[in-house]
């Protein structure tokens, strides 16, 4: 029997291991052939200029900008409301219908197709609102559409908040608001931050969404009111139309950059304020 049980237990690490050099060579494969196509192209010249001839020629420094610009307005608009929104939901409601049709909302919200946002921000924040093909449309689509991830992780965090703090926090005297502004978010900020910088993550590579809100405009915005680009944007304009695909190897390669940077720096975010948190509480 015991013998039995120890051959299970190899055949499922066996699998385990093998599930995770499968993802890791695929992640390996899908970064080696963008980045070996596409670095001898990304130069001081290509991160700077303006494009020439549709994007055969010149550089992507409007779309590095234009994204920056969107990501900015998104995360803006989104972080704060997401955050409000789960500290409600974890510290002030209770679990009645209408919170539980809150979090189906939300749950919904983040299975809802990229595509679809694309199409809401097309028909209500550019035509209807009369934003027209902006860094403003582009940036409450992209809001709306990282609203859910933000909620989440931030009640995830505020959750893992020990009880024990709120209660030391109240017998002192403290009100509800100031335990939570006070102790609790502080205490849930490494869960928030990480949560935060996934969401600008996934809106620097989100193509669909902005395909029809932000105009693809070759210029720099001088405005959140003018038509902006985005690096995933370009990317999806270079092959789809043949218009260059060394120059879109090229794009790929700075948002694949990009995108890691900004993982990595969560990690880095998430242990400095935890070990932060730790040293602040060991003291």
């Amino acid at each position: 029997m015991r013998r039995a049980l120890k051959i299970e237990e190899t055949i499922v690490k066996i699998f385990l291991w093998a599930s995770v050099i499968l993802v890791f060579a695929c992640l390996f494969a899908i970064l080696f052939d963008i980045l070996k196509q596409g670095l001898p192209y990304v130069t001081w010249e290509f991160l700077t200029a303006y494009p020439e001839d549709m994007g055969r020629e010149g550089g992507i420094f409007p779309a590095i900008v234009g994204t920056i610009y969107v990501v900015a307005v998104s995360i803006i608009v989104a972080a704060p409301i997401g955050i409000l929104s789960a500290t409600y939901l974890t510290e002030y409601s209770r679990d009645n219908a209408v919170v539980r049709a809150i979090r189906f909302a939300t749950d919904t919200l983040a299975g809802v197709p990229s595509i679809i946002f694309g199409l809401f921000g097309l028909a209500f924040f550019v035509i209807f609102c009369g934003l027209g093909w902006s860094v403003l449309s582009g940036g409450l689509t992209l809001a709306i559409m990282v609203l859910p991830t933000i909620v989440r992780t931030t009640e995830e965090a505020i959750k893992s908040v020990p009880r024990a703090y709120r209660e030391g926090s109240m017998a002192l005297g403290a009100t509800k608001w100031q335990t939570v502004y006070k102790v609790v978010l502080p205490s849930a900020m490494p869960g928030i931050v990480t949560g935060i910088v996934l969401s600008i993550g996934r809106s620097v590579g989100e193509t669909a969404a902005v395909l029809f809100t932000v105009g693809g405009s070759l210029f720099i915005p001088h405005s959140i009111f003018e038509p902006a680009n985005m690096l995933s944007l370009h990317l999806y304009k270079l092959v789809s139309e043949g218009i260059s695909f060394e120059m879109g190897y090229a794009t790929a390669s700075v948002l694949i950059i990009m995108i890691l940077i900004i993982n990595i720096t969560a990690n880095y975010l998430m242990r400095r304020l935890t070990a932060k948190r730790l040293g602040s509480g060991n003291a």
